[in-house]
């Protein structure tokens, strides 16, 4: 297995008896069950991922799956043989030479009015292919998408979107004086910002035992439905809105069922 040379030696939300293989740019390099995209790549010292829209400077996390352009790397969970590719960049992430419009930085502000380029008249048809290519915002696959998706109604009294602290005393708060309650969240796991901060405490309990037994309470409640991996993303008339839920996104080609 290669090394993750800025993998901390313990710590860190990752299962180390689960190691998992994934390419990026046709390399092999290794992570973790529970793993990010994005934390597999630093781990193994990838910090160069992309270039920026017009002048092609370097850039940080960002990449796709599944021949999905533009997806967040932090967002995706990594799993066996997932394929990733940096974009927007030629002939390589590492010697791009879409980076030269760096040094015409000056005459090629932000707003500038692309077109000057329809002169003379027939100019655009040739320079359309090019500045299509620079602007490097990633290809959608051209082949007959695998996966299937499906649509379900639901029906709540008060809906939560975020689970982080304030998130799960709301459902906790409506839950208790029984209501129908939906949690959404978009990450895997609840707790939002005390993810990352450890070192509180709520209720004089440490912080993730908190979110651990607010998690179980509203479980065990079944007007309570958590849906994780799911945004929000549309607020209708009606006092509808609409969220999409990555059902298998983390399990990869091999999962049954929809994929969102």
């Amino acid at each position: 297995m290669s090394a993750q040379k800025n993998r901390l030696p313990q710590g860190g939300r990752i299962d180390r008896s689960r190691p998992v293989r994934f390419t990026f740019d046709g390399k092999t390099y290794y992570g973790y069950h529970g793993d990010s995209l994005a934390s597999a790549l630093l781990a193994n010292g990838v910090t160069l991922v992309g270039r920026s829209f017009k002048y092609h400077r370097p850039r940080g996390i960002v990449t796709a799956n599944r021949r999905e352009p533009n997806t967040r790397a932090p967002q995706i969970e990594l799993y066996d043989g997932l394929s990733t590719a940096s974009q927007n960049r030629w002939p390589s992430l590492d010697f791009d030479l879409g980076e030269v419009n760096s040094l015409a930085s000056r005459i090629l502000p932000s707003g500038f009015y692309y077109k000057t380029f329809k002169w003379p008249k027939d100019g655009w048809l040739f320079y359309e292919k090019f500045i299509r290519r620079m602007a490097g915002l990633g290809t959608a696959s051209h082949e007959t998408d695998p996966d299937r998706y499906d649509k379900v109604y639901g029906h709540c009294d008060v809906m939560v979107v975020g689970a982080g602290p304030a998130g799960l005393s709301a459902a906790l708060a409506a839950a208790r004086a029984g209501a129908r309650v939906a949690l959404v969240d978009e990450q895997a796991e609840l707790g939002g910002s005390l993810l990352s901060e450890r070192d509180r405490s709520i209720d004089g309990k440490p912080a993730m035992d908190w979110v651990a037994s607010a998690q179980a309470e509203l479980a065990a409640n079944p007007d309570v439905k958590i849906l994780t991996r799911t945004t929000a993303f549309a607020y209708l008339d009606a006092n509808m809105l609409s969220c999409v839920e990555r059902i298998t996104d983390h399990i990869g080609p091999t999962a049954t069922g929809p994929r969102q």
